[in-house]
């Protein structure tokens, strides 16, 4: 069981890695050199798996998931609630899934880089906080959209 103080510092420094990771795939100019690193990283270190270039629909895709991304870690930046957390958490495993469902149809395996970053965070954020009940107050802007600090069972 880990300290919410301790808890926050995770949140937030998930959310850090994902800014990190992810913001270069929020516009079509920098995913390109997004893109163009990983293949040359992918060439140089003859990884196995496809990783073939982006038509204009894909582009759209990898910008949304950037675009999203982002905001969701600036959120967690700047407020690494609880709540946020266990949220994170699961998309996190969420993603793993699809990551390792993608390189086992073929995509390069450069994924599970990501994928292994995804699962550590999940289950950081998964852990038990000492002292986050039910009856954990709630902060003012909670109240008055009815969330409260800790996960609801």
């Amino acid at each position: 069981m880990i300290a919410l103080p301790t808890y926050q510092r995770i949140v937030r420094a998930s959310a850090w890695y994902d800014l990190v990771v992810t913001i270069g795939f929020a516009t079509p100019w920098t995913f390109a050199a997004v893109h163009t690193l990983l293949l040359w990283t992918i060439q140089t270190l003859q990884l196995p798996g496809s990783f073939p270039a982006f038509d204009p629909v894909h582009m759209l895709m990898a910008n949304l998931l950037g675009s999203v991304v982002t905001v969701w870690a600036v959120l967690r930046i700047r407020d690494p609630r609880l709540r946020y957390g266990r949220y994170d958490a699961v998309a996190r495993f969420l993603f793993a899934t699809w990551q390792i469902y993608a390189v086992t149809q073929g995509a390069s395996l450069i994924i599970l880089g990501f994928t292994a970053m995804e699962l550590l965070f999940g289950v950081l954020e998964s852990l038990p906080v000492r002292g986050a009940t039910a009856r954990t107050p709630m902060r003012a802007d909670d109240r008055a959209t009815g969330l409260s600090a800790s996960p609801q069972p």
